[in-house]
């Protein structure tokens, strides 16, 4: 399906792009309306906060479907580089150790801040004051984006817009395959029960899951406790990966 973004203007849309189509085009529309609201008793930096934000999320989103999770091909993540759809200067930042979970190049600058320095939300919570514990960039919003363990929150922006929405999207998808596989075996039981017991009443099934399955209508956020927390050990799960790997590299380099 090609983007409707870009019209005939933007190229052939690479085959593999309708994978993460419904996510980007949510997120743009989602931006719209955000910019559409009142500014109402919002301090003038914090009506920008969508904009840093979304940002963030969308690239993020793109980034791990190619780098964290292969489930798009290199054509779609070059395509959504070349036509900025995500922001190339961000992720070019994720790419370098100490930077990993970055929320915007705005936050590093030194032009931006006071006396040269860097964003609050650089800072790890760790070597807060106390009185620094909850403070957010005025910019982004961003409670904390350091990297390292307990460094930061796992939700950055502390709202819908610092959810992980690649690992949200593969929660969901095994969610889906435990579903499908658990009604296959309720199915059978039951084809063995009608037959051991013929005329026998089917039994009601009821299903408590509400946030799996395919993006809610809702949006493509998590709508539950539940559905966060797994997607939060999917991303943890990567880190470790990618800590494990880095460890890996070192200790070959230090054999040599």
């Amino acid at each position: 399906m090609a983007s409707r973004r870009f019209g005939k203007k933007g190229g052939k849309v690479p085959q593999g792009y309708d994978i993460i189509e419904p996510v980007i085009e949510a997120l743009e529309n989602e931006l719209r309306d955000k910019v559409k609201e009142s500014n109402a008793g919002k301090r003038n930096s914090e009506s920008i906060w969508p904009v840093h934000q979304m940002n963030w999320q969308k690239s993020r989103y793109v980034y791990d479907m190619y780098f964290t999770y292969h489930r798009i091909p290199r054509k779609v993540y070059d395509y959504c580089i070349k036509h900025k759809i995500v922001d190339a200067p961000l992720i070019a930042k994720w790419k370098k150790h100490g930077y990993e979970r970055l929320c915007s190049t705005y936050v590093i600058n030194p032009a931006n801040y006071k006396f040269g320095t860097t964003s609050i939300c650089r800072v790890p919570v760790q070597d807060r004051s106390e009185t620094q514990l909850k403070a957010q960039d005025p910019t982004t919003g961003c409670l904390g984006c350091a990297s390292g363990k307990d460094s930061a929150p796992k939700n950055i922006f502390g709202n819908k817009y610092g959810q992980n929405l690649a690992a949200v999207q593969i929660a969901r998808e095994k969610r889906m395959v435990a579903m499908k596989e658990k009604q296959e075996q309720l199915e059978r039981e039951q084809q063995q029960q009608q037959q051991q017991h013929s005329g026998d009443s089917e039994t009601d099934e009821s299903d408590d899951e509400e946030d799996y399955g395919p993006s809610p209508a809702a949006g493509v956020w998590a709508g539950t406790k539940r559905l966060v927390a797994e997607s939060e050990a999917l991303v943890d799960g990567a880190v470790l990966d990618d800590t494990n790997d880095e460890d890996g590299r070192s200790a070959k380099r230090a054999r040599r």
